[in-house]
């Protein structure tokens, strides 16, 4: 399959960054993908109030990227935010292809992290997510959810050869360099292919140094034996990359870690000696 990767810097006006959406699954559909990625938040960036910008998953933000899906031939993944029943919102990856109706992954790890609480205002989702891109099976994780091997081996346990990972990432002191290895770490967890597509840099200072996650860029692209095969850097840009499927088949028969893993008894915290 292809793949095309959408680094984007999302503002805070979500019909502006429809715009950009609309035209990366124009472009991405000229250049042959079968599927294109953009980041989380891609709707609307961190930093602002969400809950004034969430939209169902069939109001007009949505049923654009939908519609454009289904103009063009390709199937998309894009972040957005998604009303949730508490009062709270859900941070949302859409799933839009051609001829059918859209899918959403609510993230289910939530940043309360680096001075960062995403769950004061983010319900979490219970529910992993994998869907067909012709014949690849494609499993989502959004940000956070790349510190959580088994959110990726559950995945891969699915059928998913691809696991694509929108992201808006932190700016802090050494998180470029956990990115890099959370990529690569979790493409060899799950023997599957690693897609993270980050927000890229934002250009206006005072956004890029404030404590919300408005993104690094650094979208990469490892394969499932953990080699990297595309490594951006910070600005906005488009890769479209060629997927090998046979790969995922050849690193499940020769790292088996899926067919070797064995349950691991939890520990029982009220009875730590049991």
């Amino acid at each position: 399959m292809r793949l095309a990767m959408a680094q984007m810097s999302s503002t805070d006006s979500p019909d502006a960054n429809l715009e950009i959406v609309l035209d990366g699954v124009r472009d991405a559909s000229a250049a042959g993908a079968d599927l294109v990625v953009f980041p989380e938040a891609a709707m609307c960036r961190f930093g602002v109030s969400l809950r004034d910008v969430a939209q169902p998953l069939d109001g007009p933000w949505a049923s654009a990227v939908a519609a454009a899906a289904d103009a063009h031939g390709v199937a998309v993944a894009a972040g957005m935010f998604t009303p949730a029943p508490d009062g709270r919102i859900r941070n949302t990856v859409l799933v839009a292809r051609p001829g059918r109706a859209p899918l959403a992954y609510d993230k289910i790890h939530l940043y309360d992290a680096f001075g960062f609480a995403e769950s004061r205002t983010v319900a979490p989702g219970h529910r992993p997510l994998v869907f067909d891109v012709g014949d690849c099976t494609v499993g989502v994780a959004t940000c956070y959810d790349i510190r959580f091997p088994a959110l990726f081996t559950e995945l891969a346990r699915r059928g998913a050869q691809m696991i694509v990972v929108p992201t808006s990432w932190g700016s802090r002191p050494g998180k470029l360099e956990q990115w890099e290895i959370l990529t690569r770490a979790r493409a060899l967890d799950s023997t599957a292919y690693v897609a993270g597509v980050g927000q890229a840099e934002p250009s206006d200072p005072a956004i890029r140094d404030s404590l919300a996650p408005t993104g690094i860029g650094h979208s990469r692209l490892s394969d499932p034996f953990g080699s990297v095969i595309a490594d951006y850097d910070s600005a906005v840009q488009m890769g479209v990359h060629d997927i090998d499927l046979a790969l995922t088949d050849k690193a499940r028969s020769a790292l088996a870690v899926l067919a070797n893993a064995r349950d691991i008894p939890r520990l029982d915290r009220t009875n730590p000696h049991d």
